[in-house]
């Protein structure tokens, strides 16, 4: 099977960038609602789930390959799942209206550079897919443990499960073409064990 490699290794850079770019900005807890942390985890997953839906949006104009409509139908949902959270505590939506457009400047260059890699070919959008829910479901596991609140837990593991799913999904686009994966962000073992389990109901009865 094809390895990635260059362009793995440069969205790998992109997202590290991220992490630092997360870390920047000490936001404040209204009314002692939420701990600095909680505030500053929903603040950025609120973009960072804005910049997955805006990209699939738009590798879907490019390539009209039906997994990027599908799944930034869920980003969307993702998107509101974080801004009831954020109305709950009164905390400000960080996120533009426009599409490629970001409050956090580190998201923002991020999300340009996403796009020019995803333009490159259908494979590398797919790749970049699956690199974007891979970075998704370390954040979502950080934040996760930083928060001791049940609605903001029960959240995150919504989120969680749905980039599971997507993982799955873009993942087996890219076996269907004879390109391996390799996770850069979670462990060999825990890719291993979301690609070999089924679609998850993500809370659904």
């Amino acid at each position: 099977m094809k390895k990635i490699s260059i362009l793995t290794l440069s969205i790998t850079a992109l997202l590290l960038s991220s992490f630092s770019g997360c870390d920047t900005e000490t936001i404040e807890p209204e009314a002692d609602l939420v701990s600095v942390d909680e505030n500053l985890g929903l603040v950025y997953m609120r973009e960072e789930e804005k910049l997955a839906r805006d990209v699939y949006i738009t590798m879907y104009e490019m390539y009209d390959n039906k997994i990027f409509n599908n799944i930034s139908k869920a980003e969307q949902m993702h998107m509101d799942k974080v801004l009831t959270l954020l109305e709950k505590y009164n905390i400000e939506d960080p996120s533009f209206e426009g599409i490629g457009e970001f409050s956090n400047e580190t998201l923002q260059q991020l999300y340009n550079d996403l796009i020019e890699l995803g333009s490159k070919s259908e494979i590398d959008a797919l790749l970049v897919g699956v690199t974007i829910e891979d970075v998704d479901i370390f954040d979502l596991d950080e934040f996760t443990v930083e928060t001791t609140d049940p609605d903001i837990i029960a959240v995150y593991d919504a989120l969680n499960c749905g980039s599971r799913n997507h993982m799955r999904a873009f993942n087996a686009q890219l076996d269907s073409l004879g390109v391996t994966y390799t996770p850069q962000f979670i462990t060999q073992e825990q890719f291993d064990a979301i690609i070999a389990g089924d679609h998850e109901r993500c809370g659904q009865n």
